[in-house]
């Protein structure tokens, strides 16, 4: 009950990673206040009790409450906005933002003591009022870096450790299932050659789907193809759908000659191809067409597989409970860390984008 409080997210952050952050500021407070207090009991007999609201506020919780509200900022800043910055060029920043730091922290905390009447150094003295927010800022921020950076390298060997055992699972699974493609593939030539010669579509056909079982056979082998490997699967797969379809089905293929080359996970794009084909061209009388997209652009692959099928209401749960939908959705999401989206394809259908 009380791990799953703690490991509840508030602003995107863990609630017990807030409460360590604000007792971290609050025991600095209060350290602060008893230092004071011990020092002034040393130049006076007439001394406040020491737990006093008001001379907590003055001499502690003000201070440490602006510096807190700085740090949430300058936080949200770093680790929010500029998430995707390289690490360098944020602690880079930190040039610009300690002294802004120091000064907007300095002038409020005047401010605010001046107004409400509590005293703060004057003079020569103020030097103090720089230099100690200055080194709390590296102290501070030096703690909250490292924490990031742990908590970074957990998450990826926790996904080390899963794509690990996804791995491990897929290879077992693969030994398992050897034995049933390689005679699959021997008996499609076996039968291929025993089909007279003037029947040659069919001995077309049994080659073609001898094919696929080949490639599938490679796929347990190999972690990556080239795209030019897998649009070779994608497109002999379909035209053993449109020798079923007819003129019911219709195929158009947009990719750059140029991304041919780029390595992607094999069996990644058949499953999404074959989902448009069975749910969403197959009960049209009319047919429909599907179009597969690929192109290069900002360092990214980006894949489109659209239809002009009957389309999908519930695309939540297609993502989940669909088989070749969520196991490309995993693939996707454990390799790559990327998302596989459905939309509404225009006029009608469905398209299916991710970018790797």
């Amino acid at each position: 009950m009380k791990s799953t409080f703690f490991n509840r997210m508030f602003l995107g952050v863990r609630i017990g990673e807030l409460i360590v952050f604000i007792a971290f500021y609050l025991v600095f407070a209060i350290g602060y206040y008893v230092t004071l207090w011990v020092s002034r009991s040393g130049y006076t007999r007439e001394q406040d009790p020491l737990w006093n609201v008001k001379g907590f506020i003055d001499s502690g919780g003000l201070d440490y409450s602006l510096k807190l509200l700085l740090t949430v900022i300058i936080w949200w800043f770093l680790f929010r906005v500029l998430k995707k910055v390289p690490m360098k060029k944020r602690l880079f920043l930190h040039l610009v933002l300690l002294p802004v730091f120091v000064i907007v922290w300095k002038q409020l905390y005047y401010s605010i003591s001046d107004y409400l009447g509590f005293g703060h150094l004057g003079g020569s003295g103020q030097v103090w009022d720089i230099y100690i927010p200055g080194l709390f800022y590296i102290l501070q921020f030096g703690i909250i870096h490292a924490y990031n950076y742990f908590r970074e390298n957990q998450r990826k060997l926790l996904l080390e450790g899963e794509l690990r055992q996804a791995a491990l699972k897929s290879e077992l699974s693969a030994i398992k299932a050897q034995l049933n493609p390689h005679f699959l593939y021997n008996v499609f030539n076996t039968i291929n050659a025993s089909v007279p010669p003037e029947q040659e579509k069919t001995r077309r056909l049994i080659a073609q789907l001898a094919d696929l079982f080949r490639y599938q056979l490679q796929a347990s082998r190999t972690d990556l193809v080239t795209l030019e490997q897998e649009l070779d699967f994608v497109k002999k797969y379909l035209d053993l759908e449109k020798e079923r379809f007819g003129d019911r089905l219709t195929i158009a293929i947009e990719v750059d000659a140029n991304v041919l080359h780029e390595k992607v996970p094999p069996m990644l794009l058949q499953p999404l191809v074959e989902n448009s084909v069975k749910h969403g061209l197959a009960t049209l009388i009319e047919g429909g067409t599907i179009t597969i997209s690929i192109k290069k652009k900002e360092g990214k692959l980006w894949f489109c597989i659209s239809d002009t099928g009957i389309g999908i209401d519930d695309k939540e749960a297609a993502l989940t409970n669909g088989v070749g939908l969520s196991n490309t959705r995993l693939r996707l999401e454990k390799m790559y860390q990327t998302q596989l989206r459905l939309l509404d394809n225009s006029p009608k259908g469905l398209k299916i984008e991710f970018s790797i």
